[in-house]
C-alpha cells in the first residue's frame, strides 16, 4: 500500500517566495513491518551482499561481552506482537511473561575481548529505483547501511556506521545467510524488518536555519511553530531534505577532508510522527495512527531519537558525520 502525505495546511512558498530557492527534495521512506528480501529496499531486511565479499566488522575498541542477545530482542518483540494481537487484548500469558523475564542484559559473550572483530548489523538497504533522488557513487544503484549496535565508538560515544554503495547487477550470487553480532548495547539499536513505501516530498530549512529576514517575513503571517510542524522538515525515516536542528540549533557542516558543505543522506527517526507532527501522518494511516506501535515501526531509537547521516556534497566517499537530535 502506498503512503501519501496530506497536503500542507498552507502554501508557504507561494506566500513567501523567498523560500522557494531553499527547497530541497526528500523521500519519506514510510517503513512498515514486513518480510523484505535482498531484492527489496528495506529497514532491517537482508542485504544484497556477494557471497565472495567479506562481511564488514567492527574493530573499534569497546566493551563487547555485555549486552542483550539479539536473538532475545527479536523473540521478545514477536511474543509481544502476538500477545497484543489477540482478542481480547489481555497481553502476555503467564508462561510468556516468565519467558520474557529471562531476556535480560548480561555478560552473554564472556569469550569476546574489547578488540575482537564482530560483524556489523544490517540496518537499511535502498535501491535507486525506489528512491530516485538517492545520492550515488558513480553508476551504483544500491546503498547499504550497517552499524555496530553499541553507542560506544570514539570520543562522542557514537555508533560505528558503515555505508556501502554497489551495483546490483554485479552481485552474481548473494549471501543466503548474513553474519550478525551476538549482542547489542540496547534492544532499540536492532531494527525490526520493514518494507518501504517511498514518497517524494519537498522540505524547507529548519526555522533557526532560515535567514533572520526570512524568519521575520514568515512570523508576520504565522507562528514559528506552524512553520516548524507543518512545512519545514518531515518526521520519520527519510532520504535527503533538510536537517531538523530541534535540540542543538544549526551548526555548520563541512567535510573534514575537502571543506565542502555536507548534506543529509539518511535520517533514522524513532517515530514516524508524534503529537507535534500529526499533520504528517499519511492518509492511509490516519485511522490507526494511535494504535500501539503504529508510529514506531522500526523499533529503533538511535542517538537522541533522530540520527542523520550527513555526507560530503562533493564526494560521497569522504567520511560521513552523524548528527543526533
Amino acid at each position: 500500500m502506498p503512503r501519501t502525505t496530506p497536503p500542507r495546511p498552507r502554501d508557504f512558498a507561494s506566500l513567501v517566495p523567498a523560500l522557494r530557492p531553499l527547497a530541497r527534495p526528500a523521500t519519506r521512506l514510510h517503513p512498515r513491518p514486513g518480510a523484505p528480501t535482498v531484492h527489496d529496499s528495506s529497514v532491517g531486511g537482508p542485504l544484497l551482499w556477494p557471497m565472495d565479499e567479506p562481511w564488514p566488522v567492527c574493530e573499534v575498541p569497546h566493551k563487547r561481552r555485555t549486552g542483550h542477545r539479539i536473538a532475545d530482542v527479536r523473540r521478545e518483540r514477536e511474543i509481544l506482537r502476538r500477545a497484543w494481537a489477540r482478542s481480547p487484548r489481555t497481553g502476555p500469558t503467564p508462561d510468556e511473561t516468565a519467558l520474557l523475564a529471562t531476556f535480560r542484559r548480561g555478560r552473554h559473550a564472556p569469550h569476546l575481548t574489547d578488540t575482537d572483530p564482530i560483524p556489523l548489523l544490517a540496518v537499511a538497504q535502498l535501491y535507486a529505483a525506489d528512491v530516485p533522488d538517492l545520492p550515488r557513487v558513480g553508476d551504483t544503484d544500491v546503498l547499504q547501511v550497517l552499524w555496530c549496535p553499541y553507542e560506544r565508538h570514539g570520543p562522542q560515544y557514537e555508533l560505528n556506521v558503515r555505508l556501502r554503495w554497489r551495483r546490483a547487477a554485479d552481485v552474481r550470487a548473494a549471501r543466503t545467510t548474513q553474519p550478525e553480532p551476538p549482542l547489542t548495547d540496547r534492544p532499540d539499536l536492532v531494527p525490526t524488518p520493514c518494507v518501504l513505501h517511498p514518497e517524494p516530498i519537498t522540505e524547507y530549512p529548519h526555522w533557526e536555519a532560515l535567514p533572520a529576514g526570512l524568519r521575520s517575513q514568515i512570523a508576520q503571517r504565522w507562528e514559528a511553530e506552524t512553520y516548524l510542524s507543518a512545512l519545514s522538515t518531515a518526521p520519520g525515516w527519510k532520504v535527503g531534505g533538510h536537517l531538523n536542528w530541534r535540540l542543538t540549533g544549526p551548526t555548520p557542516l563541512h567535510c573534514a577532508t575537502c571543506g565542502a558543505e555536507m548534506r543529509p543522506l539518511l535520517t533514522v527517526d524513532a517515530r514516524e510522527w508524534d503529537g507535534g507532527t500529526d499533520s504528517w501522518i499519511p492518509a492511509e494511516d490516519i485511522a490507526h495512527a494511535r494504535d500501539m506501535g503504529a508510529n514506531t515501526p522500526t523499533d529503533i531509537h538511535a542517538g537522541r531519537g533522530q540520527l542523520t547521516l550527513a555526507v560530503c556534497g562533493r564526494n560521497l566517499l569522504h567520511p560521513h558525520r552523524l548528527i543526533s537530535q
